[in-house]
């Protein structure tokens, strides 16, 4: 779990988990987004200050960085959710309302769910479960029989509010596929970021006519058609 803080004044926590053992966590970037210093809680509760080494907003994904090398860090089996099926048994483990090292169970209730992420863009392929997911477990890990992390448990659909205002569990939660986490993690660990591929045109959004081709000069009847390329960009170059 996270304990952030601004000025010294802890403001609000999350999950997270050790992703190999030179020290990366990972966790949700909303879970860090407003916070001006983090620390990191580990199992045997002791708490290491953290560092950001990188964040990619689109996938709601950080990476934080600790300074433990007095010892070894057990890093997480990292697992695959490409061959999830719904009504597999999944546990989800975090820092629910600050109650560290919690551990809910459920099912996989849905597969290829898309949400929105703290920049407005669909994060696609989320797995939906009705494993408890409550305010903290952001950025922690959902975890398969074998104790493989297969999501990141991001978001719950919530029909009501506390009495402290936060949304209750209604058995709706969403988790980020680990699939997309392997993808992304090791370039935020070598560059900060990820940087999406492009080809760098711009392409009719409809099937041209026979008489279009024809009128283009074209000798085929298939294909893309290009309008623009962009300067300097990969098909430029």
């Amino acid at each position: 779990p996270f304990s952030l803080r601004a000025t010294e004044v802890p403001q609000g926590s999350g999950s997270g988990f050790v992703w190999d053992a030179n020290g990366y966590i990972v966790t949700n970037f909303h879970v860090i987004q407003s916070a001006q210093a983090a620390d990191v809680t580990l199992a045997d509760h002791s708490t290491w200050p953290a560092r950001l080494v990188g964040v990619e907003p689109d996938k709601d994904l950080a990476v934080l960085r600790i300074d433990a090398q007095s010892r070894t860090l057990p890093a997480i089996a990292v697992g695959t959710s490409s061959d999830l099926e719904v009504g597999q048994k999944v546990f989800a483990i975090g820092n629910p309302f600050g109650f560290d090292q919690t551990l809910t169970t459920g099912v996989i209730s849905g597969l290829g769910r898309v949400i929105e992420s703290v920049t407005g863009r669909p994060i696609e392929g989320v797995i939906q479960t009705d494993a408890a997911i409550n305010p903290g477990n952001s950025g922690g890990p959902l975890l398969n029989l074998n104790g493989e992390v297969v999501g990141i448990n991001r978001a719950i659909r919530s029909s009501g509010m506390t009495l402290d205002g936060e949304p209750v569990n209604s058995g709706i939660g969403f988790a980020v596929s680990i699939n997309i986490v392997k993808q992304v993690v090791p370039y935020l660990i070598r560059d900060g970021k990820y940087d999406y591929p492009y080809l760098g045109i711009s392409s009719s959004s409809r099937d041209l006519t026979l008489n279009e081709w024809k009128a283009i000069g074209s000798t085929q009847t298939s294909g893309a058609y290009v309008i623009e390329v962009t300067p300097g960009g990969p098909a430029e170059k």
